[in-house]
């Protein structure tokens, strides 16, 4: 079977305007505020090869939290990260499916089920003003180590149109290049990301990474973070987490002349353009062509 494709990536954030401003900044096309019926609202930026990030924003705290208490995983996941994360950073990995039922099965015969199926749907405004309904159907999975990451399986029931000016970015990005995760020890983690990606961890990797179907997850040290990113190790970490988001641009160039243009503050390391978390950006990101 082939390895799934990444779907999208969910970015906890304290607010969508600061979030929005920040996006902005950074280059991205922002598409319009959409409000989930659950308590929550994001406000994506859409990628040319069908990925796209969900920046996440809570609306209503105790809607977010009379549907955890119904067996929503996707709040209860979203709260239990705002309490140890201070409201922002990279909480959860998705990837596309045809059959997230069947997926939750898998899950449950796997050991890696972080609970039920939810399916939902949400309007979105599009260019032209008028709206339509999305609607998916999502499959949990994690690990009790890991309290602040998990993963899901999204089927896209009644897809979101495709809007081409969405998918254009100041900063030219195209898409997800790399998508970098932490652990203590990365090869605890290597089955539950397998179960969900559908591949294999590559043997004798060193750090340990996997192939998703459109982009690389590396699993690595702290040291091994310094080492690249210069990330400084958090105090107290454990299990997964979601340390930075590597995107593919293409022209590097052209990205530079943005994040310059709009103040922005960037290091150039191994052939990168390196962007450290803030406001609204929650981890760090890096492009590359």
């Amino acid at each position: 079977m082939n390895a799934r494709p990444i779907d999208h990536l969910v970015l906890p954030v304290a607010g969508l305007t600061a979030a929005r401003s920040r996006l902005t900044e950074l280059g991205f096309t922002v598409a319009p505020d959409a409000f989930h019926p659950f308590g929550t609202a994001n406000a994506c930026v859409f990628f040319s090869d069908g990925t796209y990030l969900e920046p996440l924003a809570l609306t209503n705290r105790r809607h977010a939290g009379v549907a955890a208490k119904r067996g929503n995983v996707f709040t209860a996941r979203d709260l239990a990260f705002r309490k140890t994360s201070n409201r922002q950073g990279f909480s959860a990995l998705v990837v596309a499916t045809r059959d997230a039922m069947a997926d939750h099965a898998r899950f449950k015969m796997r050991g890696v089920s972080a609970g039920d199926v939810l399916e939902f749907s949400r309007g979105m405004i599009l260019a032209d003003g008028s709206e339509t309904q999305a609607s998916f159907r999502l499959a949990f999975a994690g690990d009790d180590r890991a309290p602040e990451f998990f993963l899901f399986s999204c089927q896209r029931i009644n897809p979101l149109p495709a809007d081409r000016e969405l998918e254009r970015h100041a900063n030219t990005v195209i898409g997800l290049s790399e998508i970098i995760l932490s652990a203590p020890t990365p090869a605890d983690f290597a089955p539950l990301v397998e179960q969900v990606l559908l591949t294999k961890a590559a043997p004798e990797a060193a750090p340990l990474q996997l192939a998703a179907a459109n982009a690389r997850i590396r699993i690595l040290q702290d040291r091994e973070l310094e080492a690249e990113f210069a990330l400084q190790p958090t105090p107290g970490a454990e299990g997964l987490r979601g340390r930075a988001v590597i995107f593919k641009t293409a022209d590097l160039a052209v990205t530079e002349i943005t994040l310059a243009a709009n103040d922005v503050a960037f290091v150039r390391r191994e052939g990168r353009v390196l962007v450290s978390a803030a406001p609204g950006q929650g981890v760090l990101f890096g492009f590359e062509e």
